[in-house]
């Protein structure tokens, strides 16, 4: 215990030796450190959304497009990597395979000296492609690596003024830079930037190559997933694995139970299938003020849009026993309703239509 001096001397010494007990730093135990760096590495992976939790390392790691995949595992190997042009509908694993690129051929340290990407919530405009993309394409690799590399996802985005002015950085920096272009639609990409790729598209994942890594997240995550509920979430998804895994994760948080049909259906928003059915039966069997009723009264409660409705409607006439005549005639008109949706119309306006127009076909 110490006792405070009365000394000015002493007293300076004595807050100077305080002050410098502050500053010691005592060690922890090897197995507390080791424990400490897993808890935080736990912490940080358990806070990620799990499209990126589980998002592939590696090339080895994607669940499909095997001849892609192959293709660019031989550029690699003959260090003839050229510039590449991925197409294709949203979450079939485009960014993923450039992503995994980098990572096979930049060291972990070196990735963010030698990869720039760009992505839709960047300007992409001229004066990115001028300034941005040319200061970092017209300086040298370093290390032994032969180039760098820049990754352009959503690509259709960029203006044609942008495009035009890349297709020139191309070309100019073909020794230094490896240019990546990501994209939903090839028509929006110019044809003078596609003729200076290699282009891959990428197909919709099929439901065997969805359900092994589905069922990889389940048995991690300690979900239980019953046979609806996975049927639910591959007609849900159509082909997009990144809306299967955002969908389950919204899913398991909602509920600590079995994800059945109905949850998944309930935590997107999207109709029942059974009460598509159920309209389906009041719009052909119903008179017009009794089906209007009913429909009216379902959407209200459950909360469902009446474009959603349409889109399953759709599909259920197209299952139903009728004359094409007539099969005709509803698919018109409903597509005529939709039209009307997307342009700001009420719904309970075209909702009366929609009941019109099964009624005209069932006189």
């Amino acid at each position: 215990m110490f006792v405070l001096p009365k000394s000015g001397a002493v007293a300076v010494y004595y807050f100077r030796f305080r002050s410098s007990l502050k500053n010691i730093v005592f060690p922890l135990p090897a197995e507390k450190m080791e424990a400490t760096g897993e808890a935080t590495k736990t912490s940080e992976t358990h806070n990620l959304p799990w499209v990126e939790k589980y998002r592939p390392k590696k090339l080895e790691e994607l669940i499909s497009h095997d001849d892609i995949i192959s293709t660019i595992n031989r550029f690699l190997a003959q260090d003839r990597l050229p510039h590449l042009l991925l197409y294709g509908p949203p979450g079939t694993g485009k960014t993923s395979t450039v992503l995994a690129i980098s990572k096979q051929i930049y060291k972990p340290g070196e990735i963010t000296s030698h990869v720039l990407e760009l992505n839709a919530s960047d300007d992409r405009g001229i004066d990115t492609v001028r300034n941005k993309i040319m200061n970092f394409a017209g300086t040298k690799p370093a290390g032994n690596y032969p180039f760098k590399m820049i990754i352009l996802d959503e690509a259709d985005a960029m203006t044609k003024d942008a495009q035009n002015s890349l297709r020139r950085i191309i070309e100019r920096f073909t020794e230094t830079t490896r240019f990546c272009i990501i994209c939903n639609y090839l028509s929006k990409i110019i044809p003078a930037i596609q003729s200076r790729c290699t282009r891959f598209r990428f197909s919709p994942l099929n439901k065997d190559q969805i359900l092994p890594r589905l069922h990889e997240v389940c048995k991690k995550e300690n979900l239980s997933l019953d046979p609806n509920g996975e049927k639910a979430l591959l007609t849900l998804a159509e082909g997009d694995m990144r809306r299967v895994l955002n969908i389950l994760q919204t899913c398991s948080m909602a509920s600590d139970e079995i994800i059945t049909e109905e949850s998944v259906y309930t935590c997107v928003g999207h109709p029942l299938p059974s009460h598509v059915e159920e309209i389906a039966d009041w719009l052909f069997n119903h008179d017009f003020m009794q089906a209007f009723r009913n429909t009216f009264t379902l959407l209200q409660t459950r909360g469902y849009a009446l474009q959603d409705i349409l889109t399953d409607l759709h599909l259920f006439v197209h299952r139903i026993n009728m004359p094409s005549r007539l099969r005709i005639n509803i698919i018109d008109k409903m597509a005529e309703i939709e039209e009307r949706l997307l342009v700001g119309s009420s719904d309970k306006i075209q909702l009366s239509a929609l009941v019109a127009a099964f009624q005209e076909v069932k006189d």
